[in-house]
């Protein structure tokens, strides 16, 4: 009987999830049954929200995980079974080298883009909130905090190309600040050198428009701070809990003057583009259009193989990398 290699919980994590709490385990490949396609993946996406998810988290769009349970997230790979094999189709089920995947689950990705990989772009989450919780206006000042993640890495590119006239960033590392400024952001101020609502009040003089947020905490009071009037703010994650050495990763406390939120007016929504599939299919137009003209890109690290994929986790969590994290499995 052919197998296959998945990763799956060991353990709970006591704090940040280190390479011992997941195990790579060999098993049978799975059998389709009626309404199931099976998939050989290529690739899948590392990405940070998966410490939350390993933490138990309940009444997330995604479900919390289990001693046992194999981890998922975005994957690309191409059909064995169904109508048409060999065709390319990303899901959900990544983190295996075979997934079955319900018929209805299969996205075929054809080739509006020339490379795969670029499917595991966090674009539609990205460009859901830059054009629809927190629309960016042309001339507007947008700050996007966690601006080097997979995340905030095309948040700052798409920013500029909906219109922004300034945008800056945060990052907690000077090389991934200086690889920012080549991302479409003008300035990027950094943790840990000096309070963040002085820097951004340096970087964004006449204030900012549109708070793009995937950090919270002292991110999100300097950003109330440095707010104009009828300000759009977009929370899609919370890192600064997420990522906290200690506790479960579940929660992200933050100390804001709401005040401020009343005198300014400022417009605050929690966002995530879930099953939008109206948003993901405008946003792979616009992403083909601009990758042709050469207008953005997705910055990401390729690491290579099943096995590394409990390291990349890991080194995603600590900050190792600028960009999104790939798992190739050719």
């Amino acid at each position: 009987m052919p197998t296959m290699r998945e990763i799956r919980m060991a353990a709970v994590p006591a704090g940040l999830p280190q390479v011992a709490d997941l195990t790579v385990v060999e098993t049978p490949v799975p059998v389709p049954g009626p309404g199931e396609v099976l998939v050989r993946n290529r690739y899948f996406t590392v990405f940070a929200a998966l410490r939350t998810l390993l933490g138990g988290v309940q009444g997330a769009p995604l479900p919390g995980l289990r001693p046992g349970d194999t981890l998922f997230g975005p994957a690309v790979g191409e059909t064995v079974t169904g109508p048409r094999p060999g065709t390319l189709v990303r899901h959900m089920r990544g983190w295996r080298e075979y997934a079955l995947v319900p018929d209805a689950e299969c996205d075929p990705i054809g080739d509006v883009l020339p490379d795969p990989i670029a499917h595991l772009a966090q674009g539609p989450t990205v460009y859901g909130a830059l054009t629809r919780a927190a629309p960016v206006r042309p001339g507007d000042t947008v700050f996007v905090s966690g601006g080097a993640g997979a995340v905030g890495s095309m948040a700052g590119q798409l920013a500029r190309l909906l219109g922004a006239a300034r945008v800056v960033g945060s990052t907690g590392s000077a090389w991934k600040a200086d690889r920012m400024t080549g991302l479409g952001y003008d300035a990027v101020v950094t943790r840990g050198a000096g309070p963040i609502a002085e820097q951004l009040a340096k970087a964004a003089p006449d204030g900012v428009d549109v708070f793009f947020d995937n950090v919270g905490g002292e991110e999100l009071a300097a950003a109330i701070a440095a707010a104009n009037r009828s300000a759009r703010f977009a929370l899609v994650g919370a890192l600064s809990g997420q990522l906290a050495e200690h506790g479960t990763g579940t929660t992200a406390p933050a100390e804001i003057d709401s005040y401020q939120l009343i005198l300014k007016q400022i417009a605050m929504t929690g966002y995530s583009a879930g099953g939008d599939t109206a948003l993901r299919s405008e946003w792979d137009e616009r992403f083909a259009q601009w990758s042709r003209a050469g207008r953005i890109e997705f910055p990401h690290v390729r690491v290579e193989g099943i096995e590394q994929a409990p390291a990349a986790l890991r080194d995603v969590l600590t900050g190792r990398h600028f960009g999104a994290v790939v798992v190739a499995l050719e």
